[in-house]
């Protein structure tokens, strides 16, 4: 697909991973549509890059219609959905304070998790209608899973179970959504400075960037970016999930 005709809707869009994916698609000539929860910041990047917002909690099934639907009024069309919104859900499954409460991970898995599949489904149906390309090509649908899908941690009991059925479920949607020309691939960044690393203290960030194999650093989301335009660019990309991570493998804590 051409990545500078792409039309991207673009989830958790307002910071990190999501926000570096707009400017890139921007950047390259395309258009795109952030959705994000937090309204002001969602405003203030999508005037500073040039994109479309619309506020949604993709928890919410009428929101995320909604949402799509006027995105894909304001940008002609939709041809990529990037999933980048999620909450991080640190937590043991016995902590201090007792036995984690089933609605902390319930929470976690409507937003990581059921959050991806509502986005999935409505933009696919969107999708299905698009003209193909020389190749039958009529969409792209990115997921960001994490390295915690294969090495969770210690306090990631609920994260790493919805990473992993984000990697899980790929290969079904992608399969599935063949016979339409429309591709599905995830991401599995390892450690990337985020928003959330980058208020960390400095020596905190150069202990995790440390233990990357190479580069002994954190990941840029330039890079998370770069690779969402290789998936998109490059056809036969499919069904799969793509570490991005320096070669880390990570220990128990």
């Amino acid at each position: 697909m051409n990545f500078s005709k792409t039309l991207a809707v673009i989830t958790g869009g307002a910071s990190g991973l999501g926000r570096a994916v707009a400017e890139r698609v921007i950047a390259a000539g395309g258009k795109a549509a952030i959705l994000d929860l937090q309204e002001a910041a969602g405003q203030a990047a999508a005037a500073q890059i040039g994109a479309s917002f619309f506020k949604c909690d993709v928890t919410m099934e009428a929101q995320v219609t909604a949402a799509i639907d006027a995105a894909r009024q304001a940008l002609g069309g939709i041809n990529l959905l990037v999933n980048c919104a999620g909450i991080a859900g640190s937590g043991k499954l016995l902590g201090k304070d007792g036995p984690m409460s089933g609605d902390f991970f319930e929470k976690v898995v409507r937003v990581n998790l059921i959050g991806t599949f509502l986005c999935d489904k409505t933009a696919a149906a969107i999708m299905q209608g698009n003209i193909p390309n020389d190749e039958g090509e009529r969409g792209v649908i990115i997921h960001t899973a994490s390295v915690a899908a294969f090495e969770g941690q210690i306090g990631q009991v609920a994260y790493s179970a919805t990473k992993a059925g984000i990697a899980g479920m790929t290969l079904p949607i992608a399969r599935e959504l063949a016979r339409f020309g429309i591709r599905c691939v995830a991401i599995a960044p390892g450690i990337f400075m985020t928003p959330m690393l980058a208020g960390l203290p400095q020596d905190v960030q150069d202990s995790l960037g440390k233990q990357v194999p190479f580069p002994t650093r954190l990941g840029k989301p330039t890079e998370f970016a770069q690779m969402v335009q290789s998936i998109v660019e490059i056809p036969t990309l499919n069904g799969e999930t793509i570490r991005l991570d320096g070669a880390i493998r990570m220990a128990p804590r």
